[in-house]
C-alpha cells in the first residue's frame, strides 16, 4: 500500500467549496474556550461540508492565530457566524427550521448509536463549553439531546473530538459519506 500524495487527494479549491451543495447541519459552540478547539471545528466542518459554525458567546472567532494554527485554511472555506449569546443563534435557527440537537449527557438522552437524522430535516448540533458543557437554558430548548457512548473512566471527551464523532456519524447515516 502506497500513501497517497497530497497532489492526488483532488481537493477542491476554496471558491469550489463556497459553490458546492452543503451538508445540512449548522454546528453551534456554546462558550467555547480553547481557540485550539474552535480551530479544529472548523476543519473537522470543512472536510465535511457544513452549512456553517455559528460561534457564541466567548468562543473565540476568525481571525486568530490560535485558531489558524489547528483551522490550516478552513476559516477561509467554512461559512461561519457569530453570537453574543447562544440563545440569539437558537432563535435564527429555529426562524430557519432547523432541528436543535444539544451533544451533552443528560437525562433521557438519546444515544448518538440509535440517533437517526431525519434525511429531510437540517440539523443544529450544539456543543458546550469545555468544563460546563452546554448550558442548561440551552437544552431546555433543544428538540433533542445526543450523547456519545463511553466506556471509559472520564466520561467526557475533547470537544473537538466530539464534533468530528458527531458530525462523521450523522454524515455517515444521512447517506453523504
Amino acid at each position: 500500500m502506497q500513501k497517497t500524495k497530497n497532489e492526488e487527494l483532488g481537493r477542491m479549491s476554496v471558491d469550489a467549496f463556497h459553490k458546492a451543495e452543503k451538508t445540512p447541519i449548522v454546528i453551534v459552540l456554546d462558550n467555547v474556550r480553547s481557540l485550539h478547539n474552535v480551530g479544529s471545528v472548523f476543519r473537522t466542518a470543512d472536510a465535511f461540508r457544513v452549512q456553517a459554525i455559528y460561534l457564541c458567546g466567548i468562543t473565540g472567532k476568525p481571525p486568530d492565530r490560535e485558531i489558524r494554527k489547528t483551522a490550516l485554511g478552513a476559516t477561509e472555506s467554512v461559512d461561519w457566524l457569530y453570537f453574543s449569546t447562544t440563545k440569539e443563534a437558537i432563535e435564527k435557527l429555529k426562524s430557519d427550521e432547523y432541528m436543535l440537537c444539544a451533544v451533552e449527557q443528560a437525562e433521557h438522552a438519546t444515544m448518538l448509536s440509535e440517533f437517526n437524522p431525519a434525511k429531510e430535516k437540517k440539523l443544529a448540533l450544539i456543543f458546550g463549553n469545555e468544563v460546563n458543557g452546554v448550558d442548561q437554558e440551552v437544552i431546555n430548548v433543544c428538540d433533542t439531546v445526543i450523547e456519545v457512548p463511553q466506556l471509559g473512566t472520564k466520561h467526557s471527551l475533547n470537544i473537538s473530538v466530539s464534533v468530528g464523532v458527531v458530525v462523521w456519524d450523522i454524515v455517515r447515516k444521512m447517506g453523504l459519506v
